[in-house]
């Protein structure tokens, strides 16, 4: 299974009621597929960058879920139809994720290497000197 982030916009005329309708419609979408649906975050209305089908707001939703790519082509198939939904984005976030756990697993590696690495050791002077009675020659 891959992890999904799919954003979507709904247009900003649409009712409450209907929006939540749609959002356990995706829910069930994704469940029904074997995938399971990590958090939903209804962002509420904000501002567009650009008009979008004449709209220049819209409600913003957030999905994370874990799904097969197969669940993700009819999660999109849907948005598409929907009259409701304005815009979505789909990102496959589980590599994204997996680059970084790697990169903190490397870095806390390193701070360990380092806490542990024993400092420079002090100048000793050489058997010769030693045995001559030279003093150590100052770095």
């Amino acid at each position: 299974m891959r992890i999904y982030e799919e954003l979507f916009i709904v247009k900003p005329d649409a009712p409450e009621e209907e929006v939540d309708q749609f959002i356990e419609q995706m829910k069930s979408v994704v469940s029904s597929s074997g995938g399971s649906v990590d958090k939903v975050d209804k962002w509420g209305k904000r501002r567009l960058a650009y008009r979008v089908d004449k709209y220049r707001e819209g409600a913003y939703v957030l999905f994370q879920f874990n799904a097969a790519p197969e669940t993700v082509k009819e999660f999109e198939r849907r948005l598409r139809v929907s009259d409701m939904v304005i815009k979505f984005l789909t990102v496959r976030i589980d590599q994204t994720l997996k680059r970084l756990e790697k990169r903190k697993r490397d870095r806390d590696k390193r701070a360990h290497r380092k806490a542990t690495a024993p400092g420079p050791a002090p100048a000793q002077p050489s058997m010769a000197q030693q045995m001559l009675g030279e003093p150590a020659a100052a770095e």
